[in-house]
């Protein structure tokens, strides 16, 4: 029995060792996979499609031109997958743990929608995937989140800047607003805007009235009507492209004739599309425009969306941020050597003066962007540069 329960005992020793050795070997990280696989969730249904594949566009272009990544002088394919988060929080909740558990991503990129990107943060944080959002523009997607980057400026930027030109350049003191309650960018920015136009003109009063909605509503009479009996000189709504394009067209024909003001969904076809005549002249805050100073990476950016879209199609801003989102992407994994979690984070932490299609992209210590905006008008049935406008 004395030599039964030694054997025994040699045997399970050397079982636990071997099995020691296999888990080295495989947290290896200098080991190389035969593809690298970047995995992508955005909205190509639901309310918010139209902006989903308008970042597809641009991710698809870059990895038309950079279809692999070179380390250690080896060439590696990389593999893209899309999951579609349906314009829903609990879907892309769902699509990030389909990117990080069924197919394996090293790094993953989106989305179109602060409230889906906030939705999937902590499935990338626990699984130590980073994730590099395209047009995010609310702080809560990488606040408290240290695998969350984005390329997009964030919202107390991009609520300021436009507080900044209703109050400077419009001469607007006193501003409407109607948000979409349902959506974490509209109330976010909304209430940006309010701090920062109180900040400007010295008047706790300069917001005459907050209309609310929710995402999908199709009527906006009642909160039109609360504005045309009032003193607003402009109005600002920034929300979906197709609700804020409703609410246009039904401005004008209640015989409402304020300026328009708003963010960065409105750069999307559809808004002309659904307002036409009642779009023209508004305003709004975007990423970048081709008559803004940028970088080398822009004209290769324009370039090739000319050959593939062709030269009269324009490129949306948050096209160019799906290009560098990616572009930044592959980067970072070549710069780490390595598609080990912990150490990509890292990598994607340090970025300092990355160029991209948008222009030049720091990173700071919550992995936001620190980069410029542009501020843009609807003429002619045209999205249409107006001024450019650096970091303050």
């Amino acid at each position: 029995m004395k030599k039964i329960s030694l054997l025994l005992t040699v045997t399970m020793l050397l079982m636990a060792f071997m099995a020691g050795c296999g888990g080295g070997e495989k947290a290896d990280t200098g080991e190389l996979p035969e593809v690298i696989k970047i995995g992508v969730f955005e909205p190509l249904t639901g309310a918010n499609a139209a902006g989903g594949e308008l970042e597809k566009q641009g991710i698809d272009l870059a990895h038309e031109l950079y279809p692999t990544v070179t380390i250690d002088g080896k060439e590696i394919p990389v593999e893209l997958k899309y999951v579609d988060n349906k314009s829903d929080k609990i879907e892309s909740a769902n699509a990030a743990r389909n990117l990080v558990d069924d197919f394996g991503a090293h790094i993953i990129i989106g989305s179109w929608g602060s409230s889906n990107s906030i939705a999937a943060g902590p499935v990338f944080e626990e699984a130590q995937i980073p994730a590099i959002g395209t047009s995010c523009t609310n702080p809560l997607v990488t606040l408290g989140n240290e695998y969350y980057f984005r390329v997009c400026f964030i919202d107390p930027f991009q609520g300021a800047v436009m507080a900044n030109y209703a109050v400077n350049e419009g001469g607007y003191k006193k501003v409407a607003i109607i948000q979409e309650v349902s959506n974490d960018y509209s109330v976010a920015l909304s209430q940006i805007f309010t701090n920062s136009m109180k900040e400007l003109t010295g008047d706790e009063k300069c917001i005459t009235s907050v209309g609310n909605y929710n995402t999908g509503d199709n009527d906006f009479s009642a909160q039109l009507t609360s504005i045309k009996n009032s003193d607003a000189q402009a109005i600002f709504f920034p929300g979906n492209f197709t609700e804020s394009a409703l609410i246009m067209k039904q401005a004008r024909e209640l015989g409402i004739n304020l300026p328009f003001l708003g963010g960065d969904t409105w750069e999307t076809p559809e808004v002309i599309d659904i307002a036409g005549a009642a779009a023209e002249g508004a305003v709004y805050s975007s990423f970048y425009d081709p008559a803004a100073p940028l970088t080398d990476m822009t004209a290769t950016f324009l370039d090739a969306f000319a050959a593939k879209y062709g030269a009269d199609e324009l490129a949306a801003g948050v096209t160019a941020l799906g290009f560098d989102a990616y572009l930044l992407a592959i980067q970072t994994i070549e710069k780490a050597g390595t598609v080990d979690g912990p150490t990509l984070r890292d990598t994607l932490a340090a970025t300092d003066g990355f160029e991209g299609a948008t222009g030049v992209v720091t990173l700071d210590e919550n992995g936001d962007a620190i980069k410029p905006a542009v501020i843009k008008t609807i003429k002619d049935g045209k999205f249409t540069y107006k001024s450019f406008v650096e970091p303050f």
